[in-house]
């Protein structure tokens, strides 16, 4: 059977990957939806075209990751397409952020990321599509979201290097370079009303972003960065000093 894992999935631009699949997937027959709220990963599943699994995960974790390992051992599907798309940030200064925050956004954003894709990857054919959820953030530090954009930027370097380790299998690699979007993503964070720079800048459709991540896979690119603006910044953050760039990203 072919399948689809969308990680961070109960909401968001998770939500709206997996919303999209079948119309970009037609070839995927079941969509493993993977998130720790099970009752908003069985309600959107009654919405899918397709039969939908929920896999309730705290992907933080290690032995829901072993969880997860141990159903793909089992089951032996072919992985057609893979979405890492859970994540999380806060908005503070490292020295005033709680330690457990701190590692929450190390384990989900880069170890979980990296353990799920190592999982699925014995299972993925020839032809399939690995789209990791990285930002802006990645393209320079920015701080009072410093560990955030670090975890971020570690998604968009192995996004790039894994997409080298796979060419010969012919399976594609595209990290996701969005801007901010208006979802629980700012809530959770406390990010909506504390940060100028947010409030400042022009905002992605989680919509438009999905679409858009889904064609920038199956046409093989190796970075997907929606609206003007953002791909003008990931060019002067390449240009620009970064003991200076660093200094206009400050959230």
């Amino acid at each position: 059977m072919k399948i689809a894992i969308v990680t961070g999935a109960s909401s968001g631009l998770g939500k709206e990957y997996a919303l999209q699949l079948s119309e970009n997937f037609p070839e995927v027959e079941e969509v493993w939806l993977i998130a720790r709220r099970k009752a908003l990963l069985d309600e959107l599943g009654e919405k899918l075209a397709i039969p939908a699994v929920s896999v309730p995960l705290d992907l933080t974790s290690q032995a829901d990751i072993e969880a997860l390992s141990r159903k793909l051992g089992d089951e032996k599907p072919q992985v057609a397409a893979l979405v890492n798309c859970a994540g999380c940030g806060y908005l503070a200064n490292v020295a005033d952020t709680d330690p457990e925050l701190l590692t929450r956004m190390t384990d989900l954003n880069m170890r979980a990321m990296t353990l799920v894709t190592r999982a699925a990857l014995p299972y993925m054919p020839e032809g399939s599509h690995i789209v990791n959820v990285s930002s802006i953030a990645s393209f320079c530090p920015n701080a009072r979201m410093t560990v955030y954009s670090s975890t971020k930027a570690y998604v968009s370097s192995f996004s790039l290097g894994l997409r080298e380790e796979l060419r010969e299998r012919k399976i594609s690699v595209t990290a996701v370079c969005s801007g901010p979007m208006d979802t629980e993503f700012l809530d959770v964070g406390g990010i909506k009303g504390n940060s100028k720079m947010f409030r400042t800048l022009p905002y992605c459709d989680p919509k438009k972003v999905a679409a858009g991540s889904y064609r920038a896979a199956k046409a093989d690119r190796a970075f997907y960065t929606p609206r003007a603006f953002f791909k003008l910044y990931r060019v002067l953050a390449k240009l620009l000093p970064s003991t200076f760039v660093v200094k206009l990203a400050k959230t």
